[in-house]
């Protein structure tokens, strides 16, 4: 394999290929001859059938059409009622990514239109959805993106060297190890470390954002050296797996991160407020805002069921975890078919309104390693039309009192989904026409949701692809942009529903609603997703009606909660007890030992012990520091 490129290039006419590198574990070939470019008479596709890797053609930079010309030329093919919206140059790897309201449209019957532009400019076309709500994080992404394009070309081509090149180390013997650096016998923090004779991987590397102490992943474990680290792989967008990744980029890390286009844009967005958050609460920051434009500068995203390689023994393959929008599981082929792991990071094995269920058809399994968060005998959970039910009866009662409703709640996957549930009800006449102020991430991440509707259900894709019919654009729903139109709607407005974040009423703007909502005993608040030991959410939820803030000058303020206080369960993106041990029975092929994560200590040994009878297969439920020799 260290030699792919120049075997390649062997089947190809030396004068045609001006330059071949690396992108990631893809190859990319250059040409400056325009009729090859345009027909090599199949030849890539030969070379791609027997390396059986991933091989394209683009044309040299130097041959492309200049960019305004391009544009104008782009726009005069493209049909005006594709609605396109932005064009954006990669002037180092000869893409230009056009931005339209109606894809199909723009790509034309059986792609000709594509064609037409490939043909005519010599640069090659990728066809992107405008989302449906503008989001100005995703400009600043494919900004940074952009803006440093021939760092990612040296970057991509500099890991597809350390996929390919070969071994590092000695190879004495084989072995795969995973220690537990977090979310061992707890939730949050979640970071598992790979190794092999030849690989040092992360999967995830969050922070617990409920506790005020032993928040970070436990990164001077004496098998650690972040001088060593091949790879990080994100399952998800939550600061829990993901909040600790741009802290390794602070640090020296230029290796790649690995997760879904989804995962990455909200990741970033996320991370930036957990920057505001810290920086609000008079605490140090343990990262800047550069350290998460490195890791956006540094991530490779894929899709769905996209194989790729990681390292020369290690091959990556991401499935659908059903939890929120680009949530993954993270497949792992380790050796030669050495073994097969599965991790699922956080999942869900039920359709919800917005999102598929977990996949649960893989090539290969050995080894599964499962999250636990609802893996108690205690946590059934009600069925999901009871749920709906009974938050639509909560919004009701509190209007009927001309109180106001806050919904403490995730930026990410809760909040939309109860978005559609509210969006609803309103819409069928179980409540009765309120605004629904949206504040803190929370329309951001909506915006990022419409951006990606290949990565949502069938259902909601739909919907979204119709303006008129788009539930997340429904005239109930009020962004909230300000500190002053947060205190209109606290002093002035009349019953309505608030979705705050954070979700465990951590920090964010639920806090500020809680201090001046708090005591009135009209207003109701509702938990809707779980919430941390040691948070306040957690506090409240055991029974707490006085609570202490900061008020400034190191004084304390003292509030007594005469709101109502209700807990909705139904709506967790987590899978409860029997949904887990129902994906374990679906899971094909079967695993044949089962790491228990992820799990307050009780659940992740209750879970343990209810799969061992029931699939008499091997399970553990590490703690945090211990390592488990997988072969």
């Amino acid at each position: 394999m260290s030699k792919i490129i120049k075997e390649i290039l062997k089947s190809i006419p030396e004068e045609k290929i001006s330059d071949a590198v690396f992108e990631g574990a893809n190859i990319v070939l250059y040409t400056k001859d325009k009729g090859f470019f345009l027909d090599n008479e199949g030849l890539i596709k030969r070379i791609v059938d027997d390396i059986k890797k991933r091989v394209e053609l683009r044309p040299d930079p130097e041959i492309a059409m200049p960019t305004e010309e391009a544009e104008k030329l782009i726009r005069n093919i493209i049909p005006e009622k594709a609605g396109v919206s932005n064009i954006i140059f990669d002037t180092h790897r000869s893409q230009v990514v056009i931005e339209t309201e109606k894809p199909g449209l723009a790509i034309g019957k059986q792609g000709t239109i594509l064609r037409d532009i490939r043909n005519s400019t010599l640069w090659v076309p990728l066809v992107r959805r405008t989302p449906a709500i503008r989001s100005k994080l995703i400009e600043n992404i494919r900004g940074v993106l952009y803006q440093n394009s021939e760092y990612r070309r040296k970057f991509l081509n500099q890991t597809g060297h350390r996929i390919y090149d070969g071994w590092i180390r000695e190879k004495k013997n084989e072995w795969i190890r995973l220690s537990f650096l977090g979310s061992g016998r707890q939730v949050g923090r979640s970071c598992l470390f790979l190794q092999t004779p030849e690989s040092r991987v992360l999967l995830d590397c969050g922070v617990d954002v409920a506790s005020t102490e032993g928040s970070y992943p436990y990164l001077e474990a004496p098998e650690f050296d972040i001088n060593e680290l091949d790879a990080v792989i994100i399952t998800h967008s939550h600061v829990d797996h993901c909040g600790f990744v741009p802290y390794l980029y602070k640090y020296g890390f230029k290796g790649p991160t690995y997760c879904t286009a989804p995962t990455r844009d909200v990741s970033a967005l996320l991370l930036l407020d957990y920057i505001k958050i810290m920086r609000s609460e008079g605490k140090e920051a343990i990262f800047s805002t550069e350290d998460v434009k490195e890791m956006v500068k540094h991530t490779i995203t894929l899709e769905y069921e996209e194989v790729t390689d990681v390292t020369p023994d290690v091959r990556l393959t991401l499935y659908d975890a059903g939890h929120v929008l680009g949530s993954s599981m993270i497949h792992l082929h380790v050796g030669n078919g050495l073994h097969n792991i599965l991790y699922t990071g956080d999942m869900k094995y039920g359709k919800t309104m917005l999102l598929d269920p977990a996949a649960v058809q893989f090539p290969r399994l050995e080894t599964l390693i499962i999250e636990s968060t609802y893996g108690g005998k205690e946590n059934i959970g009600p069925e999901r039309a009871e749920s709906d039910e009974q938050l639509g009866m909560i919004i009701r009662d509190t209007i009927a009192r001309g109180g106001k409703v806050l919904i403490p709640t995730l930026g990410v996957g809760r909040s939309q989904e109860v978005m559609l549930i509210i969006e609803h009800l309103v819409r069928t006449g179980v409540i009765e026409k309120i605004p629904v102020f949206i504040d803190g991430l929370v329309w951001d991440v909506t915006a990022i949701y419409t951006a990606y509707p290949e990565f949502l259900n069938n259902n909601i894709r739909k919907l979204i692809f119709h303006k008129d019919q788009n539930p997340f654009l429904s005239e109930i729903f009020k962004e909230v942009a300000s500190q002053n139109e947060r205190m209109q709607i606290i002093e002035e407005s009349g019953s309505c529903v608030i979705l705050a974040t954070s979700g465990m009423l951590t920090g964010g703007p639920s806090v500020e609603y809680l201090r001046h909502l708090a005591d009135n005993p009209k207003n109701s608040l509702v938990f809707v997703n779980y919430q941390g030991e040691g948070s306040l959410g957690r506090r409240l939820q055991r029974g707490e009606r006085e609570i202490s803030f900061g008020s400034g000058a190191n004084t304390q303020e003292m509030l007594q909660i005469k709101m109502e206080i209700h807990s909705v369960e139904g709506f967790s993106a987590h899978s409860n007890r029997k949904q887990l041990l129902n994906f374990l029975y679906k899971c094909t092929p079967k695993p044949k030992k089962v790491i228990i994560i992820h799990g307050e200590a009780s659940r992740c040994l209750d879970l343990a012990s209810a799969i061992h009878k029931l699939s008499r297969v091997e399970t553990v439920a590490p703690r945090n520091l211990e390592t488990v020799r997988i072969k």
